[in-house]
């Protein structure tokens, strides 16, 4: 499960139709792809990737809805890890941190300098970091990790 949108403002200024866009687009999202699917990946013992995001763990100013959407899924992810268990499905998260993707092009430049400092590997991650660790955790290799949530973010959270 992998869709993000953004609507930032701060909550003061932020309208009824911006928060729920992005309630709709990030989290319902999520439930409704993963309900629709959900008797085939039982039926497979398939496995759950969902994408969440670093603001999602941490907050981040103007985006209310964005880091509720994003915290969601980690809930989400960990009660559904419960509860898709006994059925031999594993499901997991990324964080991603800071990724140079059309969503972060328009940050204003002094931002992404002061980001790329705070981050221990002083970068952007790129799309590819992030479908690393996706194929990792649809691989058998990560057959006895559920439950998770994966920061990809550069160090940026330590």
């Amino acid at each position: 499960n992998n869709a993000g949108i953004t609507k930032d403002r701060t909550l003061a200024k932020m309208t009824q139709e911006e928060w729920q866009k992005v309630i709709d687009v990030n989290l319902t999202g999520v439930f409704n792809c993963t309900k629709a699917a959900l008797p085939l990946i039982i039926q497979n013992q398939g496995k759950i990737i969902n994408i969440s995001s670093l603001v999602g763990l941490r907050g981040n100013f103007g985006q209310t809805n964005y880091a509720a959407t994003k915290a969601g899924i980690i809930g989400f992810t960990k009660s559904l890890s419960k509860e898709l268990g006994r059925f031999g499905v594993n499901v997991n998260a990324i964080a991603p941190g800071f990724i140079d993707t059309p969503l972060t092009a328009n940050l204003p430049e002094e931002f992404k300098i002061t980001v790329k400092k705070l981050t221990s590997l002083g970068r952007f991650g790129t799309p590819d970091d992030i479908a690393n660790v996706t194929v990792f955790l649809a691989s058998e290799e990560s057959s006895f990790i559920t439950g998770a949530v994966i920061n990809v973010d550069g160090g940026l959270m330590i």
